[in-house]
């Protein structure tokens, strides 16, 4: 069943708050309405398998990894009517063109990934991702230090926060990373 219009849906908030859930929820829903899926990942993630795109809770759906971004259009197959791209915030700046592309030729497209780094600064393309969706959802997980809802990835490095200056990319889960209200994330600033 082809879609009348392309859409942009964005998924979004910090680790742990069950944005890739939110995502395969929506392609069970496209499954149901007989839409043909194509789903894509970052290569370099192999937390969890490298042809799969699985939730921290341990769902899973068969993924095309891609090294770049601009590897999608030549992997898409021709009767393609949604398109679910996790981890997006890895991907180059390309990423919204293609996106646009894609919404352009009436296809769905499903995007999920972190809108803030460890630093609490925006990440990658998601702030144009987010500025061009129709569909935006802010997740929220639940701060490891009070129980609050969290809005932010707390980095961890031996138990203590990563520093301001360490590198932005560094791939995990649970055991370096937590979620963090906006009162408990702490990025220090190394002295001198």
């Amino acid at each position: 069943m082809k879609h009348h219009q392309g859409r942009l849906e964005v998924i979004t908030g910090p680790m742990f708050c069950g944005k890739t859930d939110e995502l395969l929820r929506r392609l069970r829903r496209a499954i149901i309405a007989k839409q043909k899926i194509q789903v894509f990942k970052p290569g370099f993630d192999v937390r969890y398998g490298s042809q799969k795109v699985t939730s921290h809770a341990g769902n899973e759906y068969n993924a095309f990894p891609i090294d770049s971004i601009t590897e999608l259009p030549s992997k898409l197959q021709a009767d393609v009517t949604v398109v679910a791209i996790d981890e997006a915030q890895f991907f180059e700046e390309e990423i919204v063109d293609v996106v646009q592309n894609l919404v352009d030729r009436g296809i769905r497209v499903i995007v999920a990934g972190l809108d803030m780094d460890f630093r609490g600064v925006p990440f990658g393309s998601m702030p144009q991702l987010l500025a061009r969706a129709e569909i935006v959802d802010k997740l929220h997980a639940i701060c490891m230090v009070c129980g609050e809802e969290a809005t932010r990835t707390q980095r961890l490095v031996n138990g203590e926060p990563a520093y301001y200056d360490d590198p932005i990319i560094i791939v995990g889960a649970s055991e370096m990373y937590e979620a963090r209200c906006r009162i408990h994330h702490q990025v220090p600033v190394k002295e001198g």
